[in-house]
């Protein structure tokens, strides 16, 4: 009685019953080899669908647009409209930064020693006093002009002596915005061409290179940055310094 056949021999049975008549004649395959290059050929076949089917187009959803929040900007107040109250004081963001100290007297709201950001004009400094009483005389102050540190305001009151100490510079004085009165220094931050062209050694020219240069470092602080100014040399500021001041 013959044995039945094994699965490995009926599988190669079946592999060489559905093998082209022509492949098998051509390749001349035992049947052995003909499974082994089947298998190949259907592994090949596998790893080649599984390849496209990884790489095919997939459809991708476009990114949603995010815009940034815009803070939403509160409506202006009357008052920030119109800008600050002649009499307020600087807010908190002008007092950051270098200071200069100032004493503001005479006619004003509110007297005393101020504190204000290095830069500042007179006309801050009236404003931080409260501002101007009424009636009182602005003639001959100089409201743009730039305050240096130690510096004395004096507004609207006749007769007040222009050279006193600490340097005031007031509407109203006696001897003018400038002084240089006798006995009294001429104030290099108020002075005019012409008083400047008063003191000795010192014609139009030079006069005029003293004011340029006041304007152009926002004032004097020490009669010493007199011997910045060009044209004034050691001897001649030797002569001028007892008769000015800042």
């Amino acid at each position: 009685m013959s044995a039945q056949p094994g699965a490995r021999e009926r599988l190669a049975v079946a592999l060489r019953e559905r093998t082209p008549v022509w492949l098998q004649t051509r390749c001349g395959l035992e049947p052995r080899a003909l499974a082994a290059l089947t298998v190949v050929l259907v592994v090949a076949a596998a790893l080649a669908g599984g390849y496209f089917w990884t790489g095919r187009p997939e459809p991708v959803r476009a990114p949603e647009l995010i815009r940034a929040a815009v803070p939403a900007v509160p409506a202006a107040t009357p008052a920030a409209r119109t800008g600050p109250l002649p009499g307020a004081a600087p807010g908190p963001a002008a007092t950051g930064g270098p200071k200069v100290i100032v004493d503001v007297g005479g006619k004003v709201r509110r007297p005393g020693v101020l504190t204000l950001p290095a830069g500042s004009r007179v006309v801050d400094a009236l404003r931080a006093a409260g501002g101007v009483k009424p009636g009182a005389d602005l003639t001959g102050l100089n409201r743009a002009r730039v305050l240096f540190d130690g510096e004395q305001v004096l507004v609207g009151l006749p007769g007040a002596p222009v050279g006193a100490p600490g340097g005031a510079s007031g509407a109203g004085a006696g001897s003018g915005a400038g002084g240089g009165g006798p006995g009294v220094p001429l104030s290099l931050n108020t002075a005019t061409v012409e008083q400047l062209d008063t003191l000795p050694g010192v014609g139009p020219v030079l006069a005029r290179h003293i004011v340029d240069h006041r304007t152009e470092r926002g004032g004097f602080r020490s009669v010493g940055e007199l011997r910045e100014v060009n044209g004034i040399g050691e001897r001649r500021f030797a002569d001028l310094r007892p008769l000015v001041r800042p």
